[in-house]
Order: C-alpha cells, then structure tokens, then sequence
C-alpha cells in the first residue's frame, strides 16, 4: 500500500476516500488481532478526515498534499482527545490534551490517523515486547519480534494495515524495526523534526520520523513534518528542501563510504553481511564509488548510549510522581512512600532497570566515571563521522547484526538484547539522518536491512541513493507474500 496506489484510486473516483478508509479499518479488525500493531484506532476520527477530503474532491479544490494517506501514530507521540499510554501502566488513561507538532502537520497536510501504535513501555527496548498491551507480532512470522521500540509502527506498514507510520528513534527506534518488518525508516538529522508531543525518553537522542513501504513515500512524509517549531527550542531553524525532486538524480560518482568496524564485529550474522555487500555490489553497478573508511569509535557507540540514555532517561522520568497525572498507588502512608508505590507498580522491570542505570550514573562520586566520560566519547565518535565525511558523501553499514529473532529469545537477557542497536545508535550519538531500506532475505526468508547514513541536514543524499536502490533491486516488489 503505497501513496501511488492510494492516489490512484482517490483520482480515479471508484472509491471514495471515506470507503478506502473504512476498507483499511475492516483489515485491521480481521488481521490486527493476531498482530498486536495497534494499542488503539480512531475509527471517527479518520471517517470525519476522510469526509471532509470527499468533499474537496467533489467540489474540485486544491487537494493538500498527503489528501487520503491513512496513516498510524507510535502510542509517545500526543494526539489531542486520544489516549497517549507509552504502553504504560503509568499513562494508561492518559488522554492527551493538545497535539504534537508533527501530527498536527500531517492532518493539515490532508492524512488519515487510523490510531496509536505499540511500542515498547516508554520506547525502552528492541522488540516491542514490554509493552503493558502485550507483544506485537512480526508479520513475516508472528513467532518473531518486530524490533523495537516503534514495532507497532513498523508491524502496522509491512501487514497493509497503514500506508504510514510514525516512529520515534533514540537508538535506533525507528530503522532496527524497519529492517526486522522489511520496510523502509527514517530517522531524520537531530533538530529536523520538531519533538514537541513527543514523550521524552533521552531528549539529546529522541527523534520522530517516518516508516513507509518507499523511499519516495518517506521523503513526502519527512517534507510535510520538518521545519522550525517555536515550541522546541532544539528544532532547527533551516529551510526544508523538496526532498521529491532530489531522488531520482543519478549516484554516478557519488562516494560511499563502507564503515569497516561494522562488517569485522563477531555478532554480524553472516548471511546479513553477504546481503548487505551485495547490495553494495549493486550500488557499484549503479556507479556509485565504494571506499572503505574507518570509524575506530563506532563499535563504542552502544556502551556510551547505554550510559547516556538512562541518564537523560532518569531525569525525564522523574515527572511520574503519582501527584500531577498518570497511575497512582492506592498505597502509601505519605508522599515519599506513596511516590515510591507508584512508580514501582506503574514502570515496567526495564523502565525501572534503565532509570536505575542512570540515577546510578548521574549520582555524587559516579557522575564523572560514567556520564562525563561517555560523554566525551560522544565527541569523538562524531569526529570520526566528521574525518568520514571528509573522503565520502555518505555512509553504510548492515542495519542490524541479525533479522528478527524468536519472541521470548532476550527476555531475561537484556545486554544481549541491547546489541541490536549496535549497528544504529552511532547516528543517533552524532545527530545525523539515517534510512534503513530492505537489501534482501535470509535463509528463512526474513527481511535485511541496509542503512544509510549522510551528513548533517543531507537527508536528500540518502533519500536519492536509497531510491535509486530500491528502484533497481525491486527488492519489496519481490518479497514473498506475507
């Protein structure tokens, strides 16, 4: 379900936008149950959208730009009137009472909110399996995760059940579960798209993007839900460009850095590295100059987002008081107590465990040894993408070390399951874009994925080799069926 096909059959008028709409929810009714993508849809809503297109339509005005795109919004971004859980005990009824910067955009840009997706509890996690609304499900094989932490978002995309989806990426939140469905994310340059509404988790590493079935359709998204926002102060104050009229320019000559550090880890799964470099084959014969170049930090980059991350996570979370909004315990003898009783019932063990990492992390005598010191990694791991981009136009690595593993497999190992971010959380540390695009299949026909990466504000650069890629390998055209 691509925006090519929607506009097709809105332009034609054999079908309406409302009956195209209502003809979404009824899959989504027959199939989501067993996918687990959605924490909740917006049925009224998305018909009331849908009506007021028909009209335009019918009255041959303007169309805006997204006019009919339905599309699915990760459960941490608000939605004004629509419940905003974080799939979360603690937000559980938490109705939002405006709406995000970015959701706000695409409704005046004529999309569909078909609902809120799952996600992992507060976006903490590689799979979307502590979500207090129970695990999504991988639509190539529901025994296997989505990846995580916006899997719902990515489940809703590669099942037909959004033309869309908005994620959200801290370390990788958006491209890991792209990769593991076989679609295409973005995440874009840090600062592009305003975070306001968006629950935050690490705020120097949060970044909402989209998850699309094409490249072309995630460059239409990324351009209708950029530019400067006077309610964040971190978004960027710099002119969005038609990121459409870049991508079918050819990469001849174009220089393509292969980051060696990526393809020498012991837990790059084989057959990832044999799809991954044959789809650099392809770029080759696409006139693409392939360079290898080195990034002696890169493979750091998980240990300093695991120090960074809880740390700003700690702080974030420490709003949850059980007083202003979300759960509260029905125990307590006095606030302290009954603050603690909240927090412990209302978080999740791996909410809980990460928001211990960084208190501990952040605390008197340890601040320096950790935090400080990650820190200054940081640094250096975005001089190393700065040395990079001094040979190259852009980077690529493997999106992730492995496809999508059994449900169950990290439950009760987490550090195991933090190395499926080992390959994504370097953009995130550095602050640059990144697009994971589907580069083949594994032996048990499970999606890979290819990452990306360019410079700074240099989304057009890997939204242009990303489709010139995908045009060639037809690589989604060919998937098996789900």
């Amino acid at each position: 379900m691509n925006f090519n096909s929607l506009r097709k059959e809105i332009n034609s008028k054999n079908a309406s936008v409302k009956e195209l709409v209502n003809d979404i929810f009824s899959k989504i009714d027959s199939k989501d149950p067993e996918i687990n993508s959605y924490i909740c849809t917006t049925k009224n809503f998305a018909i009331s959208q849908a009506e007021n297109i028909d009209k335009l339509i019918q009255n041959e005005e303007i169309l805006p730009p997204l006019a009919g795109i339905p599309i699915a919004i990760k459960d941490n971004i608000c939605t004004k009137g629509v419940v905003t859980t974080c799939a979360s005990k603690m937000l559980r009824s938490f109705v939002a009472p405006y709406e995000s910067t970015v959701s706000g955009k695409l409704w005046s840009s004529g999309g569909i909110c078909l609902g809120k997706t799952n996600l992992d509890e507060f976006a903490m996690g590689s799979s979307t399996e502590t979500s207090v609304f129970g695990t999504t499900s991988n639509p190539w094989d529901i025994n296997r995760v989505p990846g995580g932490s916006s899997g719902g978002s990515a489940a809703s995309v590669a099942a037909g059940l959004a033309a869309a989806a908005i994620g959200s990426d801290t370390g990788g939140s958006i491209r890991q579960p792209a990769s593991f469905c076989g679609v295409v994310g973005l995440k874009p340059t840090y600062g592009r798209v305003s975070r306001w509404g968006l629950v935050a988790f690490a705020s120097s590493l949060d970044q909402i993007g989209p998850i699309t079935n094409t490249v072309s359709d995630a460059a239409e998204i990324l351009y209708s839900i950029s530019g400067n926002d006077p309610l964040d102060s971190t978004c960027l104050d710099k002119p969005v460009p038609n990121y459409l009229s870049d991508l079918n320019k050819s990469i001849k000559d174009l220089k393509i850095g292969i980051i060696k550090e990526c393809f020498e880890h012991p837990g790059l799964n084989p057959e990832v590295k044999e799809s991954v470099f044959s789809g650099v084959e392809r770029l080759k014969t696409l006139g693409a100059e392939i360079i290898e170049v080195e990034c002696p930090r890169f493979n750091d980059g998980i240990a300093t987002y695991y120090v960074i991350a809880p740390s700003e996570a700690s702080a974030n979370l420490a709003r949850y008081d059980g007083v202003k909004y979300g759960f509260r315990s029905k125990e307590g003898s006095n606030l302290l107590d009954m603050t603690s009783k909240s927090r412990a019932e209302g978080f999740g063990d791996e909410v809980q465990r990460r928001i211990l990492i960084g208190t501990y992390a952040l605390s008197a005598g340890y601040s320096d040894a950790y935090y400080k010191k990650a820190q200054k990694v940081r640094t250096l791991i975005r001089k190393d993408f700065d040395n990079a981009f001094k040979k190259v136009d852009i980077l690529l690595t493997p999106t992730c070390p492995t496809t999508a593993f059994l449900k169950g497999d990290f439950v009760n190992d987490p550090l195991s399951m933090y190395l499926s971010d080992l390959l994504t959380v370097p953009a995130n540390l550095a602050g640059l874009p990144a697009i994971s695009i589907p580069c083949g299949f594994d032996s048990k026909g499970l999606p890979i994925g290819l990452q990306l990466i360019g410079n700074v504000l240099e989304e057009n650069r890997i939204l242009n080799a990303a489709n010139i890629f995908e045009i060639d390998a037809q690589v989604i055209k060919n998937r098996p069926l789900i």
